[in-house]
């Protein structure tokens, strides 16, 4: 039997920074840079180790705070190793390091990482590494293919057109571009690198990334553009998982104070406790009931002002005086037969957590102890008692009219 091949993921990381001091740890779209690169190395299914070296100790001191936020069998996977003062200076090569590292470790191939990218992802390594196995390679890098009209100077300072004709200017769909480095990540083998000292070498293959990973973080400038497209980008993400998540749900559960009212107390001249509810609220649970949807009203209040309210909305359950709001779940859960994923609970405050954590989708007003918020799939953008429960009813209504 063969022995089984070693890939591993090299990202080296400077704390000398000049153009954005510690810029490999500073946070971009709300984690440090760094973070985005060790996601897209860990999800590989075809890295076997990743490596970050570093000569800085803030540096080191973040990557230990990723491996402690991973399952103690990931941990091990996610290693911080020194860099020699000679291989960290602003003259010294990316190659210096990477010959330091091959000296000292074994392995079969080596994925230069840039901590730079961090619109690489664990999909774009894979399929990388798999056309390298397959192709034959003896080196690879990834490349995007810019489409743009280059020029270039001569001697006497005139300018000449490189790639097209000016009388008759193509449309930019029908070029075919040209391939430029954007720097995400180079693919070699051990032997290869130590006998030529140069990351590509060889048969070199190429990767082709989506144009927008054209960007490295090197300037200011880069960091805006950058963060704007990896926030955009996991919206998309989490729009897209939080939709398949709603289409799944037949039950909404809530509470009713701060909620479906403001959370106000409000008295009458004879001390009669009143509440604010809202008509959109209203509504909101009965376009459910529409939906087949079920709701179940569920607040620690024992008044009859919300069990009336609870008859005029026709809500499948209604429980009042409620400590154990989850018990109540798992009870309604047996009743209906259905699972926990298929339940969808509204909560503003902190006797609302363990019901929330429980079920499939959890869902926050914006108004909600900052506690709630944090663990929330979705933080309405309205207020309790101000819409919040008609706005988080249409988006369970629309996921559910979306074709799966």
């Amino acid at each position: 039997m063969e022995p089984q091949s070693v890939t591993v993921a090299f990202i080296p990381v400077r704390g000398g920074s000049k153009s954005i001091p510690l810029k490999n740890i500073m946070p971009l779209a709300g984690r440090p840079l760094l973070y985005w690169t060790l996601d897209a190395a860990l999800g590989s299914n075809h890295i076997d180790r990743i490596y970050v070296s570093t000569d800085s100790g803030d540096i080191a001191r973040a990557v230990e705070s990723y491996r402690d936020n991973l399952s103690l069998e990931r941990q091990t996977e996610v290693q911080c190793i020194g860099r020699s003062a000679q291989t960290a200076t602003d003259t010294a090569s990316t190659e210096s390091a990477m010959l330091e590292f091959a000296q000292n470790y074994q392995f079969d191939k080596i994925i230069l990482i840039q901590a730079t990218s961090p619109l690489l992802t664990s999909f774009h390594l894979d399929q990388a590494i798999y056309k390298y196995d397959v192709g034959k390679f003896d080196s690879m890098l990834s490349l995007v293919r810019q489409k743009r009209f280059i020029w270039r100077e001569d001697v006497e300072g005139f300018v000449e057109p490189v790639n097209y004709d000016p009388l008759t200017r193509p449309r930019r769909q029908e070029m075919d571009g040209f391939l430029v480095e954007n720097g995400s990540f180079y693919i070699t083998s051990r032997p290869g690198l130590l006998d030529t000292g140069c990351r590509l070498s060889g048969r070199i293959g190429f990767y082709e990334m989506p144009e927008e990973t054209y960007f490295e973080i090197d300037e200011p400038s880069d960091w805006i553009i950058v963060e704007q497209l990896l926030l955009a980008k996991t919206r998309q993400s989490f729009n897209q998982s939080l939709q398949e998540k709603l289409q799944n749900i037949k039950l909404v559960a809530l509470d009713c104070d701060g909620v479906l009212t403001d959370g106000g107390m409000y008295y009458s001249d004879d001390g009669s406790e009143l509440k604010k509810f809202n008509t959109r609220d209203g509504m909101g649970i009965s376009l459910l009931h529409q939906k087949g949807i079920k709701t179940a009203i569920i607040t620690g209040e024992n008044t009859e002002l919300v069990q009336r309210r609870a008859d005029k909305l026709k809500t499948d359950y209604v429980y009042l005086g409620i400590k154990d709001k989850l018990a109540i779940i798992k009870d309604i859960v047996q009743k209906e037969n259905i699972s926990w994923e298929e339940v969808a609970f509204i909560g503003d405050d902190v006797n609302d957590l363990s019901a929330m954590n429980a079920v499939g989708v959890k869902f926050s007003v914006n108004d909600a102890m900052e506690s709630v918020k944090t663990v929330a799939d979705y933080v309405s953008q309205l207020n309790g008692g101000r819409g919040a429960v008609r706005e988080i009813a249409e988006l369970i209504i629309l996921s559910k009219d979306i074709p799966r």
